[in-house]
């Protein structure tokens, strides 16, 4: 060992020493010569953040942005070991290792990354990425086909490594939290079907409706005539496919159209997770279109992930980590906060029967997710490379995260035509829990 690559390893030695005694975590770093170093006290769990190499640290030192992290991380040169991110983060959720950092001796630590600002920086590589405007901004309605391309691209085969035989990709709903995601992914199914007081002959809209899975099963357990939009081709393919073979093709259509396009006239609608994807400046479009093809006596049921909104009336403006997951993950994505949701579906002429919470439940939901996901990292690397397999694995754990800490929330809200006389909904929710 040079008498330089000796100087990088004290330094980082020193600085993570000093790091431990703040943090006092149950985890470890792992330099790249192999050095295991404690990040607390008592370290018993085999959690290691792994360091290939002083340039990566140098790296993000000169350019400390998320971004920057994210393709350190993407291509192993940062990462993780005998856990994921989840297994950190839930450590830090409690916010009070932000100010045990602050007590750090500022300069200590000016010395120790002193050689590192010093050393010569790895440069991040290209990461999978979408190569147009990710944020969505004024988008054309063949952008959205391509922002759902983008993300779905990575193949049917690999996320059914971790989603449950139905392949339904949004929030699980747990009577009890031991049960598996695929009992809870069934009852969800279940739980939406109640919500839209389905029955016998009604017609069945679903708008984004991905494999299918939810419409092959109210088409079985109620009886409905089910019909779903995506943008995805590879979705459709996979659901039209699906249903023939369950023998539903004359209960259960599916056709790529964007939702402004959507006509006819339907009983009952649902667009499940997909509300997220449409933007900010579109939501007036998409209340709109929905109610349009709505029944004067239909449900409207709308299942999205929501941010919390602001304690002052001023603008969102795109946090570090909504830039990455709309580069790296969901072009064109972007969460509106349940106020605004239910403000909007006002003026667009609903009348809110229902709102409920779910935020816990999609914390499990990716969480199980994500652990299924790293448990098959072998298929997975085989079927979409490393890096996108660290990407997702870095999502869903973040998603959970998010969740946990109450950053992101998920709310169903039940909705109808605007009261005039008698709703279409029973006196109570009891039917909900028969």
């Amino acid at each position: 060992m040079t008498e330089t690559q000796d100087k990088y390893l004290v330094a980082a030695k020193q600085l993570v020493e000093d790091l431990g005694q703040r943090l006092d975590l149950d985890a470890s770093v792992r330099l790249w010569d192999g050095t295991l170093i404690p990040l607390g006290s008592n370290v018993k769990s085999d959690l290691a953040i792994t360091i290939s190499s002083p340039g990566v640290i140098s790296s993000i030192l000169r350019r400390p942005t998320l971004d920057r992290l994210i393709r350190h991380y993407a291509h192993g040169q940062v990462g993780f070991e005998g856990g994921t991110l989840i297994d950190l983060g839930a450590q830090l959720a409690d916010g009070g290792s932000r100010k045990q950092l602050k007590k750090l001796k500022k300069r200590r630590l000016l010395s120790q990354l002193w050689p590192f600002l010093l050393a010569p920086a790895e440069k991040p590589k290209r990461s999978r990425d979408y190569a147009g405007d990710e944020g969505g901004e004024g988008r054309e309605k063949a952008e959205n086909k391509d922002f759902i391309k983008f993300h779905y691209d990575v193949g049917n085969d690999f996320y059914n490594l971790f989603l449950d035989p139905n392949m339904q990709y949004t929030c699980a709903y747990f009577t009890d939290w031991n049960n598996t995601v695929d009992q809870a992914q069934h009852d969800k199914m279940e739980m939406i079907c109640r919500k839209l007081r389905l029955k016998p002959g009604d017609r069945l809209l679903d708008i984004g409706c991905g494999w299918g899975g939810l419409l092959c099963y109210a088409a079985e357990n109620y009886g409905v005539q089910a019909h779903g939009i995506t943008l995805s081709e590879a979705q459709i393919e996979f659901a039209r496919k699906w249903a023939e073979k369950r023998g539903l093709s004359d209960k259960v259509t599916f056709e790529i159209r964007d939702y402004a396009d959507l006509d006819g006239t339907y009983d009952k609608v649902c667009s499940i997770g997909m509300y997220e994807a449409i933007g900010i400046s579109n939501i007036d479009l998409y209340f709109k279109s929905v109610r349009r093809v709505l029944a004067e006596d239909g449900l409207f049921l709308n299942h999205a992930i929501s941010r919390r909104a602001k304690r002052k009336n001023k603008r969102f403006s795109a946090r570090a980590e909504q830039r990455a997951l709309q580069k790296y993950i969901f072009p064109g994505g972007e969460l509106d906060d349940i106020g605004h949701t239910i403000m909007a579906m006002e003026q667009a002429g609903f009348e809110i029967h229902d709102v409920e919470g779910w935020r816990e439940h999609y914390q499990l939901t990716t969480k199980i997710w994500c652990e299924r996901l790293t448990a098959r990292r072998e298929e997975a690397i085989g079927l979409v490379g490393e890096e996108t397999f660290r990407i997702w694995v870095a999502y869903l754990a973040g998603c959970s995260l998010a969740f946990q800490r109450g950053a992101a929330r998920l709310f169903q809200t039940l909705a109808s035509h605007n009261a005039k006389g008698a709703s279409p909904l029973p006196p109570t929710r009891a039917d909900l829990y028969r």
